[in-house]
């Protein structure tokens, strides 16, 4: 069965397109995670901001409340110190105030130590784990409830490139998103005949946010786009408006607007 390719560069989405809708971004105090945030506020979404800092959090919060937006939730959570019972606190957090949960953009990672395999940390490689790969398991197996409350709903992995084809030294990143993709697709499988949740995975390409700069420090950042170009296929992903995929992975190409399988 050939890939499957979605061409989003007709796509515009309605003006209330997710109005009434419940999201979860996490890593959301910058970077893709930020815009991300600011174009679903747009559409209607009531957004829960989830980071490390609050005083990023709380700038963003800012941006949508002056952007005319509904009002978002800010809630603060270290991923690396965060421990199970934080999770279900959410949980139980956001089932009191909204009853639902319609989507869930999981954006938070860490690059991790940046080089060979057997100069790597175990502190480093474990953290790496615990932020990039055990706290999506973690926001999977207690929202999973919230999810199914609103019938219809969407969860976004951020992926890279690196999760298909490694490459020296990009050891504890490339394998926890490696990982994600397993886990993403474990999930819609179990979840496929049961639910109604639509999982995917998408790799926005090279962009210009600070775990590039941190990974290419030589990299002239202004040659990168800006995170912004890399926010419509999340908001595809999130606009019941018309049929989702399920189960895939995609990498978007900004230029051509088009989403290919991977």
């Amino acid at each position: 069965m050939p890939n499957e390719t979605i061409s989003i560069a007709d796509y515009t989405p309605t003006k209330n397109a997710l109005q009434d809708k419940i999201i979860l971004v996490t890593g959301a105090g910058d970077g893709l995670g930020r815009s991300t945030a600011l174009e679903f506020a747009r559409y209607g979404a009531t957004i829960i901001l989830l980071g490390k800092t609050q005083k990023k959090l709380e700038s963003v919060y800012d941006e949508i409340e002056q952007q005319g937006s509904p009002q978002a939730v800010i809630m603060p959570m270290d991923l690396e110190k965060a421990g199970e019972e934080n999770y279900q606190q959410l949980a139980s957090a956001i089932h009191e105030n909204f009853k639902q949960l319609d989507g869930l953009v999981l954006n938070a990672a860490i690059l991790g130590q940046h080089g060979p395999i057997v100069h790597t940390d175990l502190e480093q490689w474990t953290r790496c784990l615990q932020i990039n790969l055990t706290a999506n398991f973690l926001f999977l197996k207690h929202c999973a409830g919230l999810l199914n409350q609103a019938g219809r709903s969407a969860i976004v992995f951020v992926s890279d490139q690196v999760a298909l084809h490694s490459r020296a030294y990009w050891g504890a990143y490339a394998a926890t998103k490696s990982a994600c993709l397993n886990l993403m697709q474990t999930a819609q499988d179990e979840w496929e005949s049961n639910t109604d949740i639509h999982l995917n995975s998408i790799d926005p390409g090279p962009m210009n946010t600070g775990m590039r700069r941190q990974a290419f420090p030589g990299a002239d950042p202004g040659e990168q786009p800006t995170p912004e170009s890399a926010v419509l296929p999340f908001l595809y992903m999130m606009d019941s408006g018309h049929p989702w995929p399920n189960g895939k992975h995609f990498t978007w190409d900004s230029a051509a607007q088009m989403l290919t399988e991977n």
